[in-house]
């Protein structure tokens, strides 16, 4: 009851589904798979790179043994590394995060902080801190830079954007009490 021109059309459909699925089915046999097993592809947002040429980062990431960086459509940038060079990554960063952690510890500039500690994935911090100290100075800073090394490990992790999220408790260290 159709006119010829749309049952052509229809069966034209139909064999393009048919071959699309199973085009796409072989790749994920072979290509997905093997992607799966060998690479780790992390897509940041725009915003990291706010104010950046995109250009050089991509540049520089492939220098640093990325093998492929692409900026996507709406700013964002996938990289596309072997799990080897996603792990070397990861332990910078979790180099970098203990690092600035005993920084808090050792300097001058942060005289109320007595301890600092994390979960294994950097999504909450307690600070120990002297109180009335910190509550009279800036050492409040070092939560800033806490929670942006804390999401940007997330993010590399794998965690999506939507849920990366860091805790920062501030607790007293003579009553034990989380005040902040």
């Amino acid at each position: 009851c159709s006119s010829s021109d749309e049952s052509e059309k229809g069966n034209k459909d139909i064999e393009k589904s048919e071959t699309t699925e199973t085009d796409s089915e072989s790749k994920k046999e072979s290509v997905g798979v093997e992607k799966g097993i060998f690479n780790v592809e992390v897509t940041l947002p725009a915003s990291f790179f706010e104010g950046e040429d995109i250009d050089t980062v991509i540049a520089e990431a492939k220098k640093d043994g990325i093998k492929e960086a692409t900026k996507n459509d709406d700013g964002s940038v996938t990289y596309k590394m072997s799990k080897e060079k996603h792990k070397e990554m990861m332990t910078e960063m979790e180099t970098g995060l203990k690092e600035y952690m005993d920084e808090l510890l050792t300097s001058e500039d942060y005289s109320s902080i007595h301890d600092v500690s994390a979960n294994k994935n950097y999504s909450t911090f307690t600070l120990i801190v002297d109180k009335a100290l910190y509550e009279d100075s800036f050492d409040g800073f070092a939560t800033m830079g806490l929670g942006m090394l804390g999401m940007y490990y997330q993010v590399f992790e794998g965690v999506d954007s939507e849920n990366v999220k860091v805790n920062i408790d501030v607790q007293d260290v003579t009553t034990n009490e989380v005040f902040n």
